[in-house]
């Protein structure tokens, strides 16, 4: 599975469902490169596309019980790999890496921000 697959497939399980063009955009991928990639994901069983209860002319990509087991999947070998890693560390690199945690989780949150649209001058 691609990293654009499988990122969409994590939005969707984290966010809920999505319009192409708000996937598309998150993504950074053209609408009909997004059309494509659901098409697959729903040819794989993974996601599916239902029309907005709100507004019928709106149709909405939804993730599938398969395709949220996909994600955790995908997060449980993750964690897996990366705790055999952290078990070769030696301490003094443990504790360096969990005194990172709270900046590195800052730049989490800024990253899930929209960007500033105005700059300070000097």
């Amino acid at each position: 599975m691609s990293l654009t697959a499988a990122a969409t497939l994590a939005r969707l399980d984290r966010d809920g469902p999505a319009r192409l063009t708000e996937l598309a955009a998150s993504e950074g991928v053209s609408q009909p490169a997004m059309s494509q990639l659901v098409n697959r994901l729903q040819e794989l069983g993974l996601a599916e596309r239902r029309p907005d209860p709100d507004d019928g002319r709106v149709v909405l990509v939804h993730v599938t019980d398969d395709g949220r087991a996909q994600v955790a999947h995908r997060r449980a070998v993750r964690a897996e790999r990366l705790a055999a890693l952290l078990d070769r560390l030696g301490d003094d690199d443990r504790r360096a890496l969990a005194d990172a945690l709270p900046a590195l989780t800052a730049l989490t949150r800024l990253a899930a921000e929209p960007p500033e649209n105005t700059r300070s001058e000097p």
